[in-house]
């Protein structure tokens, strides 16, 4: 019996401020998950920080996922396929708290947006739509 879907998997591209990680995702971000996943090694993590540039060039990352871990860019990472399971792994080996790493990709401070959870995080209310946004 063939499964049957009750949405379209084209639905969830939908969700504001929201990156679904489906297959194609994890296809696109193997190699990039492949180098975070190596950062568990403490001596990978100083191979990483003594040439991030040629510890990178040893995973057949894109370069524009090379381009974003040198910037710390955990958004733009998701964007291109990345999970942040793996990605938070870039971040712990710059010694950032979880927090600071979410925040990082809110376009707040990490006090401002711990402030924001505090007080019952984001407001339901505006744009559940970025179809209806247009």
């Amino acid at each position: 019996m063939p499964r049957t879907r009750l949405y379209s998997l084209d639905e969830l591209n939908d969700i504001p401020g929201t990156k679904v990680f489906r297959a194609r995702e994890s296809r696109l971000s193997y190699h990039l998950h492949k180098f975070c996943m190596s950062l568990m090694k403490a001596e990978n993590r100083e191979a990483f920080k003594a040439d991030e540039r040629a510890y990178l060039d040893q995973y057949k990352m894109t370069e524009e996922q090379k381009q974003a871990v040198l910037d710390r860019d955990l958004a733009k990472l998701i964007e291109l396929g990345g999970n942040m399971y793996f990605l938070v792994k870039i971040a712990s080996t710059d010694g950032w708290s979880a927090q600071k790493a979410v925040s990082s990709m809110s376009g707040m401070s990490a006090d401002e947006y711990a402030q924001m959870m505090l007080a019952g995080g984001r407001s339901p209310e505006g744009v559940r739509s970025i179809r209806d946004k247009n």
